[in-house]
């Protein structure tokens, strides 16, 4: 049966084998919006619709309500890239990068696409930040060197130095045209992971080692495809094992922004600072860098609050 959802994150079980898998699929409700509002050059929309991914593939683990944020700075080209998810199923992102120099840098690649070192700078850093709906929880942030080829790869260290818990991650994003139809972006994402070995399960490697094989056998284009449920990918790689999965949350574009965090927000910034964001009529104009909303706060609503 086919999901009947085109934006979602399962969990899946392979049939008597110490392995668990998450996979994510993400279109027309959820990662096509976000990428198609802000505009940012092909390479980098692809780079930022993996980071939005693989927030949702590791972030739709968590047992509370709260996010959890792929964040990935440095100082290359792409000065930050943030991809979020939320325990409700909403998702947002955004990039803040040099366009001068990511011009420079697609000239060099001649248009293909960049490794991480190279958006990132030698001093890139991949953190995922987890944060509780509860305030009086601290967040916890796990960081990596963005030193490997993909965020995939890097996300993998991550789960390896920060986790110790064997990790394979694929991400794939596509653009698809359909006569009469906008272009829509697809996601696709999937992750499996070693259960650690125990009395009962008793060694786990060799039952790792074939499940890693055949997941090794994806393909982008099978992991972004919105016309192959993920029922029937999962089924290709896994039918002689058998493989089960779990019903899915819907995942859909959604920002949390309104005015009343915004003047939390420019409450705990210096006086200088926001001297410096007051308009001429005394009024601080925001955007939303997530969904690009726009807010007119008169500075009194902020000074005045805060006295």
């Amino acid at each position: 049966m086919a999901m009947t959802s085109s934006d979602f994150v399962a969990n899946f079980q392979i049939e008597n084998r110490p392995v668990r898998g998450r996979a994510v699929r993400m279109g027309p409700a959820s990662i096509s919006p976000i990428l198609h509002r802000h505009e940012y050059p092909d390479n980098l929309a692809r780079i930022l619709g993996e980071a939005v991914t693989l927030a949702a593939l590791v972030g739709s683990s968590l047992k509370f309500e709260g996010r959890l944020l792929v964040q990935a700075e440095g100082d290359g080209p792409v000065k930050m890239l943030v991809g979020e998810y939320r325990s409700d199923g909403g998702i947002r992102g955004y990039a803040r990068y040099d366009e001068e120099a990511w011009e420079k840098l697609d000239r060099l690649n001649k248009g293909a696409a960049p490794h991480m070192p190279q958006l990132f700078g030698a001093a890139g850093r991949l953190g995922l930040i987890i944060i509780q709906d509860n305030p009086a929880i601290q967040p916890y942030q796990g960081i990596v060197p963005l030193v490997k080829g993909t965020l995939a790869e890097c996300a993998e260290d991550y789960f390896a130095q920060s986790e110790q818990v064997p990790t394979r991650i694929r991400l794939s994003l596509a653009e698809f045209e359909r006569p009469g139809d906008p272009v829509l972006w697809v996601s696709g994402g999937m992750m499996i992971q070693r259960v650690a070995a125990d009395e009962a399960r008793g060694d786990t490697e060799e039952a790792w080692d074939e499940a890693q094989a055949l997941f090794a056998t994806i393909t982008d284009g099978e992991l972004a495809d919105p016309d192959l449920p993920m029922e029937q990918l999962l089924y290709r790689l896994f039918h002689e094992q058998g493989v089960r999965m779990e019903p899915p949350q819907v995942l859909d574009d959604r920002c949390t922004c309104n005015e009343e965090r915004l003047v939390a927000t420019l409450q705990a910034m210096s006086d200088e600072a926001l001297h410096d964001l007051v308009e001429e009529d005394g009024t601080l104009s925001i955007d939303c860098q997530f969904c690009g909303r726009h807010y007119t706060v008169p500075i009194e609503d902020v000074t005045g609050a805060s006295n």
